[in-house]
């Protein structure tokens, strides 16, 4: 594989990005950053919030999972179509009954503004982390394939990519990228379905067959009904996935932005649905390239990486393959990772902006001098947070980093939860000791289950989180008999 020619694609790539930005941004305001000026059509939005979900450790990640998990991954997307009814008919009208830009400003009214602050950090901590992570396995990929080649630093890699990434988002926002990741969407899309014809080709194999040699696989396993001490067990797997929906879909600032830019509630409503169920045969189309990857793999005696996650990538760049497949690989991964990043940037700015810099007082002039030194400071952060990545340059701790951001949810689903099914109000100032203790406590129960009873726990692990936070607010509220608003 050509490091000139992945060089060339992945240029021309960002040419398309940057002409989809020009054409985008013109007179766009503070207003269109934020939040599209509302105006954004919601079949737009759906397809590009795709994208936006499927990041490049997604990409990756996916089709390397069937070897220990089968098809089991989609017990927990049918959970996601609970979670987006659930985010659809109990989120979106809150949201859009306040007319809120920001999503966390919901729980100064209902909590306090130490709530408030409080849900926003934990949100920006979480976010910061995880668009790093995923950024950090793009870059490390370009690296390898093209970058060391050529003698470049890792430090410039990632600061190039981050500084394109600003670049093309700093004028326009969310107006830009519901454009860009509908492009992306489109480019990551025809490159898994162009990767799973080649190798389909060089199997001799239809796409018929091909389809047949999938479902008759060892790995198209999907429900798991027998032990339910397995992380793949049907129930938890199927909650598990509603429940992170609701969190990393209706509390995630990053994914409701997009949302918010629909003209009324109605269209954001019609899109999560249609999202939702999208999501379906898109995760489908992930896992079927992931069982061709390892029939091929066993057809031509490859031996196989000891990561999963590496399975694709070996494939596609190690010549097994026409080089056009190390192309497309290469160039939906970028795709998959971009159009999460630059989502993310934006909506780490918009609530830095809106949630910690106190700009309400602010005129549209002002207002956009903050949030473009906000949106370079931001990107800062993600390329510093990238480069700590490559100096620890251990698999083991990252993952644990990324697990500990995931640990963040489970207070905001919490305290949202609280605020919603309750009318009890809470003592403000005590809330950042209960956000902070609820994950600990979280962490050394699952340390504890598999230390007596040799119980894993899973993805369950955000329930638990979300249910200490709520009855640590119970608790903090003793004595209080009313919330503050609704």
């Amino acid at each position: 594989m050509s490091s000139t020619a992945i060089a060339i694609t992945i240029a021309l790539y960002f040419a398309a990005l940057f002409i989809i930005s020009h054409l985008t941004s013109r007179n766009a305001t503070n207003s269109s950053f934020f939040i599209g000026n509302r105006e954004s059509p919601w079949y737009l939005v759906a397809f590009a919030m795709i994208g936006t979900s499927i990041s490049g450790v997604t990409f990756i990640s996916v089709p390397g999972w069937v070897a220990s998990s089968q098809f089991t991954y989609l017990q927990m997307v049918l959970g996601f179509l609970l979670g987006y009814v659930a985010v659809a008919n109990v989120l979106l009208p809150l949201y859009y009954r306040l007319n809120l830009t920001s999503i966390y400003t919901y729980l100064e009214g209902r909590f306090g503004r130490v709530s408030y602050k409080t849900g926003a950090i934990f949100f920006l901590l979480s976010r910061a982390i995880g668009t790093s992570f995923r950024l950090f396995i793009v870059a490390s990929v370009l690296q390898l394939t093209v970058f060391d080649a050529w003698g470049v630093p890792f430090w410039i890699t990632v600061t190039g990519a981050v500084t394109l990434i600003w670049l093309y988002t700093r004028k326009g926002g969310v107006k830009t990228v519901l454009w860009t990741d509908t492009f992306q969407t489109i480019t990551m899309l025809s490159a898994v379905l162009l990767c799973v014809y080649f190798i389909a080709q060089r199997m001799g194999l239809s796409l018929g067959e091909a389809a047949k040699a999938v479902a008759n696989s060892e790995f198209s396993r999907i429900w798991v009904f027998d032990d339910f001490g397995s992380r793949h067990h049907f129930l938890k797997q199927f909650f598990s996935g509603a429940f992170i929906t609701i969190v990393m879909t209706g509390l995630d600032q990053d994914m409701m932005q997009k949302n918010l830019s629909c003209r009324c509630l109605a269209d954001a409503q019609k899109n999560m649905y249609w999202y939702g169920f999208a999501f379906l045969p898109v995760n489908l189309l992930f896992l079927s390239l992931g069982v061709l990857l390892y029939l091929f793999a066993q057809q031509q005696g490859i031996a196989l990486p000891t990561h999963g996650d590496d399975l694709f990538p070996l494939i596609a760049t190690g010549g097994f393959l026409p080089p056009i497949v190390g192309i497309l690989f290469v160039l939906g991964l970028a795709s998959a990772a971009y159009s999460s990043a630059d989502s993310a940037l934006t909506a780490l700015t918009t609530s830095a902006t809106i949630d910690l810099l106190n700009t309400k007082h602010l005129n549209e002039q002002g207002l956009s001098r903050v949030r473009q030194r906000t949106h370079i400071v931001v990107s800062a952060v993600v390329v510093g947070i990238i480069l700590i990545f490559r100096l620890l340059n251990d698999r083991s701790v990252i993952d644990a980093i990324y697990t500990v951001a995931g640990y963040t949810y489970g207070p905001l689903l919490g305290l949202y939860a609280f605020g919603l099914f309750t009318r009890r109000g809470v003592r403000d100032r005590l809330i950042p000791a209960i956000a902070v203790l609820s994950p600990i406590i979280c962490f050394g129960i699952s340390r504890l289950t598999n230390a007596l009873w040799g119980y894993t726990m899973g993805y369950e692990l955000l329930m638990l989180n979300g249910a200490l936070t709520f009855v640590g607010l119970w608790i903090s509220g003793l004595g209080i008999t009313c919330a503050k608003t609704k």
